[in-house]
């Protein structure tokens, strides 16, 4: 493959580590040992947060109050889009009952889970779309209770931007706890009486390892990792806001990957130069941050064509993928794996992250190569179902005995036998598979 980097990342993406993991299971098994006593002390200690952990109605009047109304309209903007979205996903599935042979009925059903928890992380920034992409899924999915947890510090409520997104999207509940702590009273059903059965929502390392630690005894919608971003882009893009777009990505962690891969030399060394004059105007915080990730985590590739192009973004499976170049039919119909694409200079990640409806809760560290992000159908289960006449089980009947047998499982098979006898005591059936031939 033709393939030229610009600019290599002088680190590799972090992987959590055994202290890590060590310290999340203990504190996992304390929570579940110690009740909600013991999640109440980690927020006290960690947070420093020791009011109620149920957060009243007043929070949410109070959040509404002092937020100015085209806060709230913006909100309620982001909100439409991503209910809708939503909706279309939840409607693109369909159940289903049809007949395959003479009185053998098969269909599926799809039935929403009854509890989802839906964390919303209030760390270095206040992620109020965050509690609109998992919320709001959850409840156009048909979820009956949805449970949402953010962190409070400091003696400081939930951020009221977070609060009011949570109330437009139907959260029934909030608590006021967040990190591992969060995680393990959705999870546990501390404070509600509704252990979740999925957890969804983003956060830092501590949350996404109670998140996988958890999977198995409750739902994830996805193993995050540092959010991360790949533009594929021609000669004919802009460097200016393939740059722009680059940066606003880094802005979100110090470790959080940005890759180009480019057809066109020119506008990779154009991008290079670019970076630090964009990066510089940021706000202290995201300079910082932004700085860090393009400095070692960020690449720059060049590619001799835009079959290389795809085949090189598709081996890194970004979170969010960019495509600024020509021809965007060709580029939709190649890509593969990513965990949300946006097609064209007029569309980039940050819409997608605060307001235009897609999901913005997607795979991250490849995992793009395997799944999708969060969507309504994360919160319904497929569930499929079968009857039979007792013409249909004569014929499935002999079948499954004798595949049965073939596999060496006898009490399977006696299951088929017994009601080939009931129904049919008169007739004699061939229930053991022929003998293999010896070669």
């Amino acid at each position: 493959m033709g393939e030229t980097y610009l600019k290599k990342a002088i680190k590799k993406a972090a992987v959590p580590t055994q202290e890590l993991e060590a310290r999340v299971r203990d504190m996992l098994t304390e929570i579940e040992q110690g009740g909600e006593a013991r999640s109440l002390a980690y927020a006290r200690e960690l947070d420093g947060w020791e009011g109620d952990p149920v957060v009243p109605e007043s929070w949410f009047h109070d959040a509404a109050r002092r937020l100015p109304q085209s806060v709230k309209e913006d909100l309620e903007f982001a909100h439409q889009r991503v209910r809708d979205f939503a909706r279309r996903q939840r409607d693109s599935q369909q159940e289903f009952q049809v007949e395959t042979m003479d009185g053998l009925i098969v269909g599926q059903r799809l039935i929403p889970v009854t509890t989802a928890g839906c964390y919303v992380p209030g760390g270095r920034y206040a992620h109020a779309a965050s509690a609109i992409m998992s919320i709001c899924t959850a409840k156009v999915a048909g979820v009956e209770n949805v449970i949402a947890a953010s962190p409070a510090k400091q003696g400081q409520p939930i951020h009221p931007a977070i609060l009011h997104a949570m109330a437009l999207s139907g959260a029934d509940q909030v608590l006021a706890l967040g990190g591992v702590q969060g995680v393990a009273a959705l999870a546990y059903g501390h404070f509600t009486g509704h252990p979740a059965d999925i957890i969804a929502g983003p956060g830092n390392a501590y949350v996404a390892m109670a998140k996988r630690l958890l999977f198995g005894r409750v739902g994830i919608d996805v193993i995050a990792g540092p959010t991360e971003s790949l533009v594929i882009a021609d000669d004919k893009a802009d460097p200016a806001i393939v740059a722009a777009d680059l940066a606003g990505q880094a802005e979100h962690g110090p470790d959080s990957p940005v890759w180009l891969v480019t057809t066109s030399r020119r506008l990779g060394e154009a991008v290079l130069a670019l970076m630090p004059e964009v990066i510089a105007p940021l706000p202290e915080l995201s300079r910082t941050a932004a700085t860090a990730a393009w400095r070692d985590f960020g690449e720059v590739v060049v590619a001799d064509t835009r079959e290389e192009a795809a085949a090189i973004s598709d081996r890194y499976a970004p979170e969010h993928l960019q495509v600024q170049a020509d021809d965007l039919d060709w580029w939709l119909g190649r890509l593969r794996n990513y965990g949300s694409l946006f097609l064209g200079e007029e569309t980039t990640v940050a819409f997608g992250d605060k307001c235009s409806g897609p999901n913005h809760i997607l795979p991250t560290m490849g995992a793009g190569r395997y799944s999708g992000g969060l969507n309504a159908q994360k919160f319904i289960k497929v569930l499929s179902y079968q009857k039979m006449s007792k013409g249909a089980s004569k014929e499935v009947a002999q079948v499954a005995s004798r595949i049965s047998r073939l596999e060496g499982m006898e009490g399977h098979a006696v299951t088929g036998d017994v009601r080939l006898a009931k129904y049919f005591p008169q007739e004699n059936f061939v229930l053991t598979p022929e003998a293999t031939a010896n070669d």
